[in-house]
């Protein structure tokens, strides 16, 4: 994960270190798909893959092609309204399967280090009102003129320490995931899932868990036994793998490389492969395809979504 959205999403957030504020009309999470469902009946619809479609278009697109779980990304649903969102999204029968997305935690500055804090403890609140159990974070960066990444990853260590307590209250588990190394300047230097295990298992698993993306990790030919490490026990306490995306892989990289990720089975990610090593690991939580690419964005939604519906069958499920 990780887009064009900005780190900060569209309003400066209160400071709030109390108890979690009231939800009234805030769904509950719904329960997780059972050990035998199919693959299939988990695919999740991440926002981004469709960003020509607005949250209602998202939400009656996902109802209609039968596809029940969605992946929200905040600056969209904030200028939807979130407790709107939670109606929306609930109404449809759909579940939010994460949102994205909180992190960038590597400033060296205390007045943007306690910014950003204060901004995932309001994407806490939002992930909770929405009834995800689930905040992706990107951990940021290096700071200007610095070469110091063992340093930047204290710093998100250090954040997720801050953190934890607070997304506990919620009921929101901080998914920490690794992007490709081609990311690690100036967005993330969390770059492979044993960096991301390294941290996270500072933590209780139902604190702080990973994510598996394929795009980021189908180069690391240590990513298997990760995998296995991330499981644990299995999908009970132990388990890390708090969610899975999928994208391919595909060249020419574009200017920019952010908006680069392929059509299921146009590139050169096993997903099959992935998705198996994760159920192998115990994971049986939402399957969700996230794609940034202009050329998706340009086409009609629904024909993206059924070609989304058909590729994952074809090379997922």
């Amino acid at each position: 994960m990780d887009g064009t959205r900005g780190a900060a999403g569209t309003r400066r957030p209160r400071r709030n270190t109390g108890t979690p504020p009231p939800a009234p009309h805030a769904p509950p999470p719904a329960p997780a798909p059972s050990p035998g469902a199919s693959a299939l009946s988990r695919l999740s619809l991440n926002q981004e893959t469709v960003r020509q479609w607005s949250l209602p278009e998202l939400a009656d697109g996902c109802a209609r092609a039968g596809v029940r779980g969605v992946g929200l990304w905040r600056a969209p649903v904030q200028e939807y309204g979130v407790r709107a969102a939670a109606r929306l999204v609930r109404d449809a029968g759909l579940r939010v399967t994460s949102l994205c997305r909180g992190g960038f935690f590597t400033a060296l500055d205390p007045g943007e280090r306690a910014a950003a804090l204060d901004d995932n403890r309001a994407a806490l609140d939002e992930a909770a009102a929405l009834g995800t159990d689930t905040l992706v974070l990107v951990s940021g960066g290096l700071p200007a003129g610095s070469r110091d990444l063992p340093g930047a990853r204290e710093r998100v260590a250090d954040a997720l320490a801050e953190l934890a307590p607070y997304a506990a209250e919620r009921g929101v588990r901080l998914a920490l995931e690794p992007l490709h190394p081609m990311y690690a300047a100036d967005r993330c230097v969390v770059s492979t899932l044993a960096q991301a295990l390294d941290l996270a298992e500072r933590f209780p698993a139902d604190r702080v868990g990973v994510v598996v993306d394929t795009y980021h990790l189908w180069w690391d030919d240590t990513a298997g036994s990760q995998i296995d490490r991330a499981g644990g026990a299995g999908a009970g306490a132990g388990s890390r793998i708090a969610a899975f995306q999928l994208a391919d892989w595909v060249t020419p990289l574009p200017a920019g490389v952010l908006l680069g990720r392929g059509q299921l089975g146009d590139g050169s990610v096993d997903l099959r492969w992935y998705r198996e090593r994760v159920e192998a690991a115990g994971y049986r939580g939402p399957i969700e395809v996230e794609i940034f690419n202009p050329a998706l964005w340009a086409r009609d939604g629904a024909d993206v979504l059924a070609e989304v519906v058909a590729r994952f069958r074809e090379h997922v499920g």
